[in-house]
């Protein structure tokens, strides 16, 4: 890359992204942290939709969901705010947008919606805000809150709204109905320890199912059905705490009908789990090994999206290493900075293959670098992470990995048949 590093105006070439959907502009937008980047599929088929959380930097009291489009996949309009007026501007904020689209055509965005009272904090604190859309996105309708089931990780008193974030969007289970995962973060009114840091919450994996979304009701009459199955949802240990840190699930459906789950945690590896009734319930989670009795598949705090291609193999994307890189260790108690700025970089791939055999029923290749920062940081949040929160599309007969660039840039990089040919599985 021949670039002056750090230059923010050109930095965006250093992954060698294929498609640029967004780059910040200083024009007094509050637009500096792009993240939460899914792209799909317009209800027509006849363009691609990309939906993501924006603000001036994370954290600072701003989200706001913003939508771009694109009749070709790689030319992309400016992008529009759907839902969230953040604090500079007197308003509340709109964080974590998850886009659906229901068989009638209506575009459904569902996000965590701040409340004037607010829990644990002011960005994954709120109840289930919802937009919809009845032209393609082109016009957004402002409708009623959501309510998601509450359980003992909520606050009791009913006033105070959850603490949770979706962020991958949601598939169909075995039955064609929608299922979503979500993170629940455990109310400071019931947990029993004071958390150092972020990296010190409870946290675990739940979800909830749409009951009758296909039919385009308004979102008051939205049948939202909690998945009891156990209200500790999907946990994975903490490494000094006696807390579970799970969260971010990402889900496909297997050819057997189970469904497969991924999720983040920070013990320095992908966990997973697998349901065989539709997420009614799962089986105790494990780390995610590249085959049975097979190395570990590293990961440092970060999300770890897995997706169904229309071949019948799987993408997981991560970062392969294992939360310790030099003086960076997300297991310390006290950090010195943000070590996950440092430790998401650079971001992998691996092909699954389904094993009806086998106790782990996806295999993964060896992984493959796909895209780097060369530890450079940009951007109001100074990261040199890449490939955070990210999507994937096959539309038009191409297949695209669509990131954002140190929660800066959004970007597309074509995940072709050459890139993946030599990703073989070891049996």
């Amino acid at each position: 890359m021949n670039a002056k590093v750090g230059d923010s105006t050109i930095e965006w070439k250093r992954s060698n992204p294929d498609i640029v959907v967004y780059l910040p502009k200083e024009d007094g937008i509050r637009n500096g942290d792009n993240e939460h980047f899914l792209v799909f599929e317009s209800p027509s088929g006849k363009e691609l939709l990309a939906m993501w959380t924006q603000s001036s930097c994370e954290g600072r009291g701003d989200n706001h969901i913003a939508l771009a489009r694109s009749s070709d996949g790689e030319n992309w309009s400016k992008p529009e705010w759907i839902a969230g007026l953040g604090s500079v501007a007197g308003g509340l904020q709109a964080s974590w947008g998850v886009p659906l689209v229901s068989d009638q055509g209506r575009i459904y965005c569902f996000y965590t919606k701040e409340m004037p009272i607010i829990d644990n904090n002011r960005q994954s604190s709120g109840a289930m805000g919802c937009y919809y859309s009845d032209d393609e996105g082109n016009t957004w309708i402002h409708g009623s809150n959501i309510t998601i089931p509450r359980n003992k990780y909520d606050n009791p008193d009913p006033s105070y709204p959850k603490n949770w974030i979706a962020w991958q969007k949601p598939i169909r289970d075995s039955k064609g109905r929608w299922l979503l995962g979500y993170s629940q973060e455990t109310s400071k009114a019931v947990r029993n320890f004071d958390p150092v840091g972020w990296w010190e919450t409870e946290l675990r994996c739940q979800f909830i199912r749409f009951g009758n979304i296909d039919e385009a009701p308004d979102p008051e009459n939205i049948e939202i059905v909690g998945i009891p199955f156990d209200e500790d949802g999907l946990t994975a240990p903490h490494p000094y705490l006696d807390v579970s840190f799970a969260s971010e699930p990402s889900i496909v459906l297997l050819p057997d009908k189970r469904i497969f789950c991924t999720m983040r945690t920070i013990n320095g590896h992908i966990w997973y789990s697998v349901s065989d009734d539709d997420g009614e319930t799962w089986r105790e989670t494990e780390v995610l090994r590249r085959k049975d009795d097979g190395e570990k598949i590293n990961q440092p705090l970060a999300p770890c999206p897995i997706y169904a291609l229309n071949d019948g193999r799987y993408l997981l994307v991560f970062h392969n290493n294992n939360g310790q890189i030099g003086s960076y260790n997300q297991t310390e108690r006290k950090w010195k900075t943000n070590y996950l700025n440092f430790l998401r970089n650079p971001a992998f791939i691996a092909v699954g293959e389904f094993r009806p055999n086998a106790h782990q029923p996806i295999w993964f290749s060896h992984p493959k670098e796909i895209l780097d920062t060369d530890g450079v940081i940009v951007g109001p949040k100074r990261t040199a992470e890449i490939a955070t929160y990210t999507s994937l599309t096959e539309w038009n007969g191409k297949r695209v990995l669509w990131y954002p660039d140190r929660k800066y840039y959004l970007l597309g990089k074509y995940i072709t048949d050459n890139i993946l040919s030599d990703m073989i599985i070891d049996d």
